[in-house]
Protein backbone atom coordinates (compact mmCIF):
# COMPACT_ATOMS: atom_id res chain seq x y z
CA UNK A 1 0.00 0.00 0.00
CA UNK A 2 1.39 3.37 -1.07
CA UNK A 3 1.82 6.09 1.48
CA UNK A 4 2.54 9.78 1.37
CA UNK A 5 2.68 11.79 -1.84
CA UNK A 6 2.41 8.72 -4.11
CA UNK A 7 -0.91 7.74 -2.58
CA UNK A 8 -2.27 11.26 -3.01
CA UNK A 9 -1.14 11.35 -6.64
CA UNK A 10 -2.68 7.91 -7.28
CA UNK A 11 -5.99 9.01 -5.79
CA UNK A 12 -5.89 12.25 -7.78
CA UNK A 13 -5.16 10.34 -11.02
CA UNK A 14 -8.05 7.96 -10.29
CA UNK A 15 -10.36 10.92 -9.62
CA UNK A 16 -9.35 12.60 -12.91
CA UNK A 17 -9.89 9.35 -14.84
CA UNK A 18 -13.35 8.95 -13.34
CA UNK A 19 -14.18 12.59 -14.09
CA UNK A 20 -13.07 12.20 -17.73
CA UNK A 21 -15.23 9.10 -18.11
CA UNK A 22 -18.22 10.90 -16.62
CA UNK A 23 -17.65 13.88 -18.91
CA UNK A 24 -17.62 11.59 -21.96
CA UNK A 25 -20.85 9.98 -20.81
CA UNK A 26 -22.50 13.37 -20.38
CA UNK A 27 -21.24 14.43 -23.81
CA UNK A 28 -22.78 11.34 -25.42
CA UNK A 29 -26.10 11.94 -23.66
CA UNK A 30 -26.19 15.60 -24.72
CA UNK A 31 -25.28 14.64 -28.29
CA UNK A 32 -28.05 12.04 -28.42
CA UNK A 33 -30.61 14.46 -26.99
CA UNK A 34 -29.55 17.18 -29.43
CA UNK A 35 -29.79 14.85 -32.44
CA UNK A 36 -33.22 13.67 -31.33
CA UNK A 37 -34.47 17.22 -30.88
CA UNK A 38 -33.00 18.34 -34.22
CA UNK A 39 -34.65 15.38 -35.96
CA UNK A 40 -38.02 16.24 -34.38
CA UNK A 41 -37.71 19.87 -35.48
CA UNK A 42 -36.78 18.91 -39.05
CA UNK A 43 -39.66 16.43 -39.23
CA UNK A 44 -42.12 19.07 -38.03
CA UNK A 45 -40.81 21.46 -40.71
CA UNK A 46 -41.56 18.86 -43.40
CA UNK A 47 -38.00 19.03 -44.74
CA UNK A 48 -37.11 16.54 -47.45
CA UNK A 49 -34.18 14.22 -46.88
CA UNK A 50 -31.27 14.47 -49.31
CA UNK A 51 -31.83 10.95 -50.69
CA UNK A 52 -35.48 11.72 -51.49
CA UNK A 53 -34.51 15.01 -53.15
CA UNK A 54 -31.83 13.33 -55.28
CA UNK A 55 -34.29 10.61 -56.37
CA UNK A 56 -36.93 13.19 -57.34
CA UNK A 57 -34.34 15.26 -59.22
CA UNK A 58 -33.17 12.20 -61.16
CA UNK A 59 -36.76 11.27 -62.02
CA UNK A 60 -37.44 14.83 -63.24
CA UNK A 61 -34.31 14.81 -65.41
CA UNK A 62 -35.30 11.48 -66.98
CA UNK A 63 -38.85 12.75 -67.58
CA UNK A 64 -37.48 15.92 -69.19
CA UNK A 65 -35.22 13.90 -71.50
CA UNK A 66 -38.10 11.62 -72.46
CA UNK A 67 -40.32 14.65 -73.11
CA UNK A 68 -37.71 16.14 -75.46
CA UNK A 69 -37.32 12.80 -77.24
CA UNK A 70 -41.09 12.37 -77.63
CA UNK A 71 -41.51 15.97 -78.84
CA UNK A 72 -38.91 15.32 -81.57
CA UNK A 73 -40.67 12.08 -82.51
CA UNK A 74 -44.05 13.86 -82.75
CA UNK A 75 -42.51 16.58 -84.88
CA UNK A 76 -41.04 13.96 -87.24
CA UNK A 77 -44.37 12.12 -87.45
CA UNK A 78 -46.25 15.36 -88.15
CA UNK A 79 -43.76 16.23 -90.91
CA UNK A 80 -44.19 12.78 -92.43
CA UNK A 81 -47.97 13.05 -92.21
CA UNK A 82 -47.80 16.46 -93.88
CA UNK A 83 -45.72 14.95 -96.70
CA UNK A 84 -48.23 12.15 -97.20
CA UNK A 85 -51.26 14.44 -97.21
CA UNK A 86 -49.61 17.28 -99.16
CA UNK A 87 -50.09 19.85 -96.41
CA UNK A 88 -47.52 22.22 -94.96
CA UNK A 89 -45.74 20.97 -91.86
CA UNK A 90 -46.72 22.62 -88.55
CA UNK A 91 -44.62 25.61 -87.57
CA UNK A 92 -41.51 24.78 -85.57
CA UNK A 93 -42.17 27.82 -83.36
CA UNK A 94 -45.16 26.06 -81.82
CA UNK A 95 -43.03 23.33 -80.27
CA UNK A 96 -42.08 23.73 -76.58
CA UNK A 97 -38.48 24.48 -75.71
CA UNK A 98 -36.63 22.50 -73.04
CA UNK A 99 -35.29 24.50 -70.09
CA UNK A 100 -31.71 23.94 -69.05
Amino acid sequence: MATGPNRILDEFAKLMTDAAGAAQGVRREVETAFRGQAERILNSMDVVQREEFDAARDMAAKAREENIRLAARIEALEARLAELTGQAAPAAAAKPRAKK
